[in-house]
This record gives C-alpha cells, sequence and structure tokens, in this order.
C-alpha cells in the first residue's frame, strides 16, 4: 500500500508515520507534505505514483487542506485528521468524512486502515462529500472552529495539551515554545503566523513578534515612556515584556472588549 501525509506539523507528520510502520511495516510512506502548494505540486507530477490512501491535515501552513481536493478533484481516499472541536467533527460526520482526531492513537488509526482495507476497491455507500460546501464553511470563520488543543514536546515525550491551559506561546532561538499556567515549557512546531489564525481572538493577542499571550495570563500593566506598555504574566517570563508600539492601540481595544 502506498500512503501520503498531508501535515504541517512534523511532530504530528512523524508520530502518524511511524504508528502506520507499526501497523504494517510494508506499507511504503511516499512522501510527507506539509502544505497546499507542496501538495498540489507532488500530486500534479507525472512522475508520482498514485496514493492508494492519503492522510491529511485538515488545516495546513498555507489554506485549508480541502482546497487540494478542489483543485485537483481528487478522488483518492483521504483520512483527515484533525484537532479542532466538536464542531468540525459533527460536520465530517454529516459529510461521512473518515478522521483521527489528534494526537492520533493507535488503536483509532488501526481501525481506520482497517475499515479502509475493507472497503478498498468497493464503490461508496454514501455520496461523495461536498468539500467545496465545507471549505466556505470553515472559511466563514465560526467560532467553534477555533483549535482546542496543541501537540506539543519535551524531548522524545509528547504532551497534548487543551487550549486553555496555555499562558502564552514564544520563539526563542527560532523555535516556538508554548507555556502553561502550571509552568509546562514545551515545543511545537507553528509559527506565530499560523497560530495567529488558529487561536480565538477574543482569548489571545500577539503583543510583539516573538509572544502571543492568553488573556488570562496577565498579571499587570504598566504605562512606561512615551506610552509603552509593560506587562507581568502568569507565570513569569524569562525576560521583560513590552507591547510594541504599533500594536498598543489594538491592545487597548482588545483588553475592553
Amino acid at each position: 500500500m502506498n500512503v501520503l501525509i498531508i501535515e504541517d506539523e512534523s511532530l504530528s507528520a512523524n508520530r502518524l508515520e511511524s504508528l502506520v510502520g507499526k501497523y504494517d511495516p510494508k506499507i511504503n510512506v511516499m512522501a510527507k507534505l506539509s502544505s497546499v502548494r507542496e501538495s498540489i505540486q507532488w500530486l500534479s507530477e507525472p512522475t508520482n505514483i498514485r496514493p492508494d490512501l492519503i492522510f491529511m491535515d485538515l488545516h495546513l501552513e498555507d489554506d485549508l487542506a480541502f482546497k487540494i481536493i478542489e483543485e485537483l478533484k481528487l478522488t483518492v481516499p483521504i483520512i483527515f485528521t484533525t484537532a479542532y472541536s466538536e464542531y468540525t467533527l459533527k460536520a465530517f460526520k454529516a459529510n461521512g468524512i473518515d478522521y483521527l482526531l489528534k494526537p492520533v492513537d493507535k488503536v483509532e488509526l488501526t481501525a481506520a486502515i482497517d475499515k479502509f482495507v475493507a472497503l478498498h476497491g468497493k464503490p461508496a455507500a454514501t455520496p461523495a462529500p461536498d468539500f467545496a460546501a465545507l471549505m466556505a464553511m470553515y472559511q466563514s470563520g465560526s467560532e467553534e472552529g477555533y483549535k482546542e488543543r496543541f501537540l506539543a514536546s519535551a524531548g522524545p515525550k509528547l504532551f497534548s495539551i487543551r487550549t486553555g491551559e496555555i499562558a502564552y506561546f514564544t520563539i526563542e532561538q527560532k523555535a516556538t515554545f508554548l507555556r502553561t499556567f502550571d509552568g509546562q515549557h514545551l515545543a511545537m512546531d507553528y509559527s506565530l503566523d499560523k497560530l495567529a489564525q488558529m487561536l480565538d481572538p477574543k482569548e489571545f493577542f500577539r503583543i510583539n513578534r516573538s509572544l502571543i499571550i492568553a488573556l488570562n495570563s496577565i498579571r499587570s500593566i504598566y504605562t512606561v515612556s512615551a506610552g509603552r506598555l509593560k506587562l507581568e504574566l502568569t507565570p513569569a517570563a524569562s525576560q521583560e515584556v513590552f507591547v510594541s508600539g504599533d500594536r498598543v492601540a489594538d491592545f487597548k481595544q482588545w483588553l475592553g472588549k
């Protein structure tokens, strides 16, 4: 069996590849792709063998994965992976789409591949999903579609962290980390630009180029020289925290919502 993994979190992609290999070492993971653009290019390349099955993350670094299906008119069986809310899952169920909830569980992955193997080559029992309609629904910006948990790591150990547990996201030495309210400091794959699209803007705000904070993480706010704002966070940050000058007005508006 030839399998393609489309996933923009390298931790998730590597874990999925490992679980697929444990299910059957003979399964060939043809490629691991991280964006809509890269996936369309790979799938359009005539020299690449058509995959038998695709594992596809719903939200990729540059767009919704539905765009790949819509542009290429894909008919390859797809199992979506998602870390989103019950709202997302209800939409999938209503459209007969197979999905795995992140972090992907070995038992659930086994069941999903078993189902694919059992149905392989048989006509679908339900009409094809309307991916264009689903893409329009997600692009409408429903509040219920914001990410509810993230996969993070400390060394070889993986953690599934609920968004409500996160105090802030930060860039340190060109890598992204999250800090939980109970003090965990964990690495993750997403850039702050990507995170800003996935978080509820009522609860999180990007105060400068290297920090996105949760509303509940703010302990104190001080006005310093020339109207500049200094914050004290909980848990305390490793260095002083300031709101960028060009973000002060938006930050004040955010606080007053």
